[in-house]
C-alpha cells in the first residue's frame, strides 16, 4: 500500500531571518525584474520583520502597506524607497553585462561624376 504524503504549505518569511538573507532574496527578485514579484518579495520581508514595526517606520497604516505590497498594486515610488530603507537594505545598480559590439564597416564612397 502507497504512503500518501503530507504536504505543508512553504511559508518564505521563515525563510527571511537575517540581513543577508533578506538581500539575496532582493537581488534574486530584482535580477528576473518582475513589478508584482517584487511587491510580493518586499511584503513577505515586511511580514518577516513585523508589518506593524514596517507601517510604523514608513508612516504607512498596516492595511495601505498590504495593499501597497499586493501584486498588480500600483504604488507610489516614494512607498517603495520607504519600505525599502524601513526594511533595512539599500538598492544598488550594477552594469548588464553586454557582448563587445561590432565594429561598422566603413561605408564605401559614391563616385561622384562631373
Amino acid at each position: 500500500m502507497k504512503s500518501k504524503l503530507k504536504l505543508i504549505p512553504f511559508d518564505m518569511t521563515a525563510h527571511l531571518d537575517s540581513p543577508e538573507a533578506i538581500a539575496e532574496y532582493l537581488t534574486q527578485v530584482l535580477a528576473d525584474g518582475d513589478a508584482d514579484e517584487l511587491l510580493r518579495a518586499l511584503g513577505y520581508i515586511a511580514k518577516a520583520r513585523g508589518m506593524a514595526q514596517i507601517a510604523e517606520e514608513t508612516g504607512l497604516g498596516r492595511e495601505s502597506l498590504y495593499k501597497a505590497l499586493a501584486p498588480g498594486a500600483k504604488p507610489r515610488y516614494d512607498t517603495i524607497l520607504k519600505v525599502i530603507r524601513a526594511l533595512g537594505v539599500r538598492l544598488s545598480a550594477q552594469p548588464v553585462e553586454q557582448p563587445t559590439p561590432v565594429k561598422a564597416k566603413p561605408a564605401k564612397r559614391a563616385a561622384v561624376t562631373a
